[in-house]
């Protein structure tokens, strides 16, 4: 039965209820339970926007218009229940599947829980981006199925923009499935109140792009000082050896924005402070980095174990992550660990007036929010209990809390432009100023091209502020060929990528002596750009001061992304939506509207082929012109990189210098 009113279409069926209604323009939600009441849970949505709509029922079809995008819902009969149509300008873009409820398949897990599907007909010819940070090659979606969870490396966000021009947000935090086969497109989760979706249209992807940061937020102002180049490493063992490698890098003339200060510096997990054995004055340290132009950062853990002197109080008051046993232990590393509730407002005080006390006022205004996802082993989410519900229903939230957590504290602070390093998102966590990257990958020539994917598709997902360790994070010897030659392509990578920062557990050089026997966790091998060979080490440093030039031109591109939600990596297609070859392409981007790179990603190569859209393009390390719609082949030895202007863009100025 479908009825309406001023402001939705209702759809009652024996066994489920489901409401369509606008959300903002250009933009329906649909909700759907087996329960008798719909849910105004929002989770991370923001408020809907004003928007002009109309509603009418005629013939046992409902039809909802809001701007270009219109809804039908058909009333069937017994066998062939109401079919749900979306129409982009009259042009049907997603049709469900007569695979059971079209409204919702619906399989009871407990109590007022279902595991829940939606399923839609596929398109063909249709591409689709999206769903965060996967490691694999292909950048268009479609054709694959993907599971809707976080762990080290995975970032979900369950959303996909479509060739078709519109997006698909599953406003669901509980872990799942998405297909997006041949035979049908399909969202599920394991265990939720209601089905959550959102489709919204616009004229091109920039405006999609921005109705989503309009559900779920933008970016802030960044710092000016992040816009260049991050030092750091696994790990600075004690505050000497940190402050030698940034005096180092000032000595050499080589401009540095930041240097981190990573894991195992506290005294124990789940204490967050400075052990002051290897670190006896932060205020000192942080007092002579600043006067050099350096950022320290903090690596911040939301481990916690019985021997830190916070567990007893943060135990009893139910701060921490528990399984539904009532036990704590959820991630082995140094005994048995589990991880602080993000989720949770009492934790959320009680940890930022820690970190406070310890960093903060000792002068460390930036920090890096590792195990965001959180990292727990084995991943057996629905046995998990968050303050938010069971992990079955809520997990993917924990990301979201930590970096609103950390940015909620700094601006009560009083820190104005906000930038936390963090390892998992989901939509929204771009406006508490998450820079996002895609966690411990090897040093290998695939995970570099794998992170262009993660870039791009991240960048589709709303989260403008990116990035990856330079080099890869795992297995790299510094001493080899292969990474002297690899560390360099990607450097050129993190030249155009909205973060530039170096980072990696390198091998330890053998016969190199022991800094500190006997720590927690000792230092790999060295990762300063000159450690990496004389031919590698001017190429980079040329690099780096490039990056300093540009920096101008990156932070305009971060105003974009507050302003209109456009990340500063752009697939080729959010520049030139007309041209169909631009959707093909996933190993070239626009950074900004201005610089079209175009990575090298093969070991050994010197040349590769680049599409050029219509226009007339200047190639930045020569100076020579092309002309636009056709593909051509540029050659680039290992101290040049791939780079086109447009002809008479003031950005090649930043080349020319």
């Amino acid at each position: 039965m479908i009825t309406i009113s001023e402001n939705r279409i209702t759809v009652r069926l024996h066994n489920s209820v489901s409401v369509y209604e606008p959300y903002g323009p250009g933009c329906i939600r649909c909700r759907s339970t087996r329960n008798s009441v719909i849910s105004d849970e929002k989770w991370t949505l923001l408020d809907a926007l004003p928007a002009q709509y109309t509603i009418t029922l005629e013939e046992n079809t409902a039809t909802l218009v809001n701007g270009d995008l219109t809804l039908k819902i058909a009333d069937g009969n017994p066998w062939n229940n109401a079919r749900v149509t979306y129409l982009r300008k009259g042009k049907e873009i997603l049709r469900s599947r007569q695979e059971g409820d079209p409204m919702g398949n619906f399989s009871h897990t407990e109590g007022d829980h279902y595991r829940s599907t939606v399923i839609f007909e596929s398109n063909e010819g249709e591409h689709l981006y999206g769903l965060g940070q996967e490691q694999q090659d292909w950048f268009d979606r479609k054709g694959g199925a993907y599971d809707l969870l976080h762990y080290n490396t995975k970032s979900t966000l369950p959303y996909l923009y479509s060739s078709l021009g519109y997006g698909f947000l599953w406003n669901n935090p509980a872990p799942g499935r998405c297909e997006a086969t041949k035979n049908h497109t399909l969202w599920c989760a394991d265990s939720t109140y209601q089905v959550d979706y959102l489709v919204f249209v616009g004229n091109t992807p920039a405006d999609v792009a921005k109705t989503y940061c309009d559900l779920t937020g933008y970016a802030p102002a960044m710092p000016e000082w992040a816009a260049g180049f991050w030092q750091c490493k696994l790990r600075y063992e004690d505050q000497e050896e940190l402050l030698s490698v940034a005096r180092e890098y000032v000595r050499h003339g080589i401009p540095v924005s930041a240097i981190v200060i990573d894991y195992f510096h506290w005294t124990e997990q789940g204490e967050w402070k400075f052990d002051p054995k290897y670190w006896p004055d932060p205020e000192g340290m942080c007092r002579e980095l600043k006067e050099l132009g350096i950022q320290p950062i903090v690596s911040i853990w939301p481990t916690i174990n019985p021997n830190s002197e916070n567990f007893r109080h943060m135990n009893d008051a139910g701060m921490l992550v528990r399984t539904e046993t009532g036990q704590y232990g959820t991630f082995s590393f140094y005994g048995q660990q589990t991880f602080f509730d993000s989720t949770n407002p009492e934790t959320q005080k009680y940890v930022w007036d820690i970190v406070k006390h310890n960093y903060y006022d000792k002068g460390i205004h930036n920090f890096w929010l590792d195990e965001a996802e959180p990292e727990v082993h084995p991943q057996q989410f629905w046995h998990l209990h968050f303050y938010k519900g069971n992990g079955a229903q809520t997990a993917m939230l924990y990301p979201y809390y930590y970096s609103k957590m950390f940015y909620e504290g700094l601006k009560n602070a009083g820190e104005d432009k906000i930038i936390l390093l963090t390892r998992a998102a989901y939509p929204g966590s771009q406006r508490f100023g998450s820079a996002v990257w895609n966690g411990d990958i090897p040093s290998t020539w695939q995970a570099l091209r794998q992170s262009v994917v993660s870039g791009l598709s991240m960048a589709v997902c709303g989260i403008p502020w990116w990035n990856s360790d330079i080099g890869g994070f795992l297995f790299a010897d510094t001493q080899s060929d292969d990474f002297r030659e690899l560390i360099v392509r990607w450097f050129q990578f993190g030249l155009f990528s909205p973060i530039m920062r170096l980072h990696g557990s390198r091998q330890r050089i053998p016969g190199t002596p022991v800094r500190n026997p006997g720590i927690i966790e000792p230092t790999g091998g060295p990762n300063e750009i000159w450690r990496f060979g004389d031919r590698a080490y001017p190429i980079i440093e040329k690099l780096i001061h490039l990056r300093n030039k540009l920096r101008p031109y990156i932070l305009a591109l971060t105003e974009e992304a507050s302003q209109k939600g456009l990340p500063l990596m752009r697939p080729m297609f959010y520049q030139y939506p007309d041209d169909e070859k631009c959707y093909q392409l996933s190993d070239q981007y626009m950074f900004g509207g201005s610089i079209l790179f175009a990575p090298i990603m093969e070991r050994g190569q010197t040349s590769r082929d680049v599409y050029l859209p219509g226009g007339r393009w200047v190639l930045t390390k020569d100076g020579s012109v092309y002309e636009g719609g056709q593909t051509v082949s540029v050659h680039a030895e290992l101290e040049d990189f791939i780079a086109f202007v447009p002809e008479g863009d003031d950005v090649l100025d930043v080349f020319r210098a």
